[in-house]
């Protein structure tokens, strides 16, 4: 059993950053990738960044995310990170984590956050 708290989010105005936390509990957390997700209000929840377990660790991230989001973890904080810099108003969502199983094109969530608000204003 895995539990995630997300913290981090709030209101910021376009160009700043935030950087978001998702702490776990369980002893299973490094057994898992850990994967952002992010739901705009009257749109479906679309994926963000992707992170497989350490060493070795890849990752993914949506096109629209690239470049300006790095996603990264401390498995000894039980803890994943989703930096956010240069946002846009279109990035404002509310953002969720996820211990996440499979590849990229059949990933799956077995556990999720409760989310936390992101609001980027113009």
């Amino acid at each position: 059993q895995v539990q995630l708290v997300e913290s981090g989010g709030g209101l910021v105005q376009a160009g700043g950053s935030l950087r978001l936390s998702c702490a776990a509990s369980g002893r299973t957390f490094s057994n898992y990738a850990m994967a952002w997700f992010r739901q705009a209000p009257g749109k479906e929840r679309e994926f963000v960044a992707r992170i497989t377990r350490s060493p070795g660790a890849t990752f993914y991230y949506a096109d629209s995310v690239k470049g300006r989001f790095t996603i990264f973890r401390d498995n000894a904080k039980n803890t994943v990170y989703l930096q956010m810099n240069s946002l846009k108003p279109e990035d404002t969502a509310v953002y969720y984590c996820a211990a996440v199983q499979g590849t990229i094109a059949t990933m799956t969530a077995d556990y999720w956050g409760q989310g936390t608000q992101v609001t980027v204003s113009s």
